[in-house]
């Protein structure tokens, strides 16, 4: 590459296309070496490990809050996703927060779901995994054109992790206590009871045994990758297990 002080001369002593030409060059090889340091940064192990925490945070994160707010207000708990998806791309152009803002914007996408299940659809469980991939469409073109890509993988992650529950309860046949669940929520104990003692069968356990297992391959086996995105991926898919607990103690302690 020419030095500063030789593109200036070049353009001084009128060899405009060459002075042209050496600006052009520069300005390629320090937007390759943007490129490359925001990688760098994308995916070292500090980030990776952020990556991971948050991601299970956040997959946790609408059980405890938007769960009772979609109850009380399920309008407002919609229009929070265009405040999520706004501060998200804030973040995302900042340096010392892109990771963040990354992450939440395919937070974004799972709290829209969530807004829109649990808020109008929540009685229907045949409609809670198409739902949950309402914006599946707008994270594949994401994906396309490199956006986002940590948000995306997290996104990705939580959905194929809700969709591995949703095949557990279809195939032991606790739809219908789901169903009683969000129809009579003042009759939770007796339902949730029945519900265990489904699950107690050695049905219910053997495909407890087999999904749990592919959860934890599919969660841990992306974790060798050095990528972030991959990281976030694990997380959200990790994180699923200890939400279904969360049902499975709520069903106990019933």
């Amino acid at each position: 590459m020419r030095s500063p002080h030789s593109i200036v001369s070049a353009v001084a002593s009128g060899d405009s296309s060459s002075g042209s030409s050496a600006i052009l060059s520069a300005g390629v090889q320090l937007r390759k070496k943007y490129f490359a340091m925001m990688h760098l940064a994308e995916n070292s192990q500090a980030n990776r490990h952020r990556a991971f925490v948050a991601a299970a945070l956040l997959v946790a994160v609408p059980v405890f809050i938007q769960a009772p707010l979609v109850r009380l207000a399920p309008t407002i708990s919609l229009a929070i996703t265009a405040f999520w998806l706004w501060l998200g791309y804030r973040w995302i152009k900042q340096p010392n927060l892109h990771l963040w803002g990354d992450l939440l914007v395919g937070f974004s996408w799972t709290w829209l779901a969530g807004s829109v299940y649990w808020g109008w659809f929540r009685t229907n469980p045949y409609i809670h995994l198409p739902l949950e991939a309402i914006s599946l469409p707008i994270v594949l073109v994401l994906m396309f054109y490199g956006k986002a890509k940590i948000g995306n993988y997290f996104y990705l992650g939580s959905l194929l992790g809700t969709a591995i529950t949703d095949v557990y309860f279809y195939c032991v046949g606790l739809i219908p206590y789901w169903r009683q669940l969000m129809l009579s929520p003042d009759r939770a104990s007796p339902i949730l009871h029945s519900a265990l003692l489904r699950m107690e069968t050695y049905e219910g356990v053997g495909y407890a045994i087999v999904l749990l297992s592919l959860l934890i391959m599919l969660g841990t086996i992306p974790m060798r990758a050095s990528s972030t995105k991959w990281w976030a991926f694990s997380g959200a898919i990790l994180s699923t297990i200890l939400v279904d607990s969360l049902f499975l103690v709520a069903a106990i302690l019933a």
